[in-house]
């Protein structure tokens, strides 16, 4: 019988690379041998700055590391690196998935798109997003400070974005479902709406993404456009673990359509809402693992993990408290990104 622990692996999106996280490549993985050393090449071809001159700048600078050309392969290798890294005596990988961009490094941790291939798709939608960034995103969450949701609040908040999308002039949409928290998309005039409606939270909330374009949502159709027409279908195969995406259905091994596969990837979830939430839900529910490895870089996306979990009452987990306890005392979610975390998916 084996002793392996089943794990759910989460890929991070756009916004884990920040100032805490410069040389993560390097720190954790000796910068990333032979495949970063590929990315670095072919980034050099297209006339961009290589992720190993991104991770080893001397400091962090928000106007170039956070740009979606840079981010998104940048964030690409290092989670594919923490990856490889999990200790596959310790863990049996059930399934993967992954927030927002984290869907193409989830294909590439399943085996749908080769490295070489989740590189492209990574790179090729991180530049054209840069291009025209169109719209802009926002963040405020409808549970308390316990996790709890807050009666009625998700509800109103639904309401509101319907009515301000129904204005003349204006564009609101939610852009993905993150635990405890809604993500919103639009244009300006949509977002400046619903800034004013929303009541300040911990002096935080509403909060504007830096560089984030209106990303799940109709007004990438131009993007998801340019994008169909610069990546093939022939870089998508069948994959090899079990993919759960963004509406949470689950593409299973040898029995999905590439071609299927390519449109969601390409043409769905780019103008339509990403369901982080229940991709979760459904990961936990399907494949009940022993534990879930979130891959950095960064730690932030351990929270919309855990809101999620409590949303479903997961082994009894009712609220903030009640995960801090399970964590101290047999930690279901491991965040490879947290120092202290790591060892535990890594050996």
């Amino acid at each position: 019988m084996s002793t392996k622990k089943r794990a759910l692996v989460v890929a991070p999106g756009r916004g884990t690379y920040n100032k805490d996280e410069l040389g993560y490549l390097a720190r954790h993985h000796g910068g990333g041998g032979a495949l970063v050393a590929a990315f670095d090449a072919e980034r050099r071809r297209r006339g961009r700055a290589t992720i190993t001159e991104l991770d080893g700048a001397e400091r962090f600078a928000m106007a170039k590391h956070t740009r979606g050309d840079n981010a998104s392969p940048l964030i690409l290798a290092c989670a594919h690196a923490d990856f490889l890294a999990i200790d596959r005596d310790r863990f049996e990988i059930a399934a993967v998935t992954g927030n927002s961009m984290g869907w193409y490094i989830a294909l590439g941790c399943a085996g749908a798109l080769a490295p070489m291939a989740a590189f492209d798709v990574v790179d090729t939608m991180g530049a054209l997003m840069q291009e025209t960034l169109i719209g802009g995103q926002l963040i405020y969450p409808f549970v308390d400070a316990d996790w709890r949701e807050i009666a009625g609040r998700k509800a109103d908040l639904l309401t509101l974005v319907e009515a301000i999308n129904a204005r003349p002039g204006h564009c609101l949409n939610v852009s993905i479902r993150l635990g405890g928290m809604l993500v919103f998309a639009g244009d300006e005039a949509g977002l400046k709406a619903i800034e004013a409606a929303l009541p300040p939270v911990d002096g935080r909330f509403p909060m504007r993404l830096g560089n984030h374009a209106a990303f799940h949502t109709p007004l990438q159709a131009p993007v998801a456009e340019r994008g169909r027409a610069l990546l093939p279908q022939s870089l998508f195969s069948s994959p090899q673990l079990p993919a759960i995406d963004g509406r949470g259905a689950i593409w299973f091994p040898n029995a999905c359509s590439k071609t299927a596969l390519r449109t969601y990837t390409l043409d769905t979830q780019v103008v339509e809402t990403y369901d982080f939430t229940r991709a979760i839900e459904v990961g936990m529910r399907e494949f009940a693992p022993d534990a879930i490895i979130v891959l950095g870089p960064g730690t932030t996306l351990g929270g919309a993990v855990a809101q999620s979990l409590i949303g479903i009452g997961w082994q009894g987990l009712a609220s903030k408290a009640d995960f801090i306890a399970r964590q101290k005392a047999d930690p279901l979610v491991i965040a490879m990104g947290l120092p202290d975390q790591r060892p535990l998916a890594t050996g």
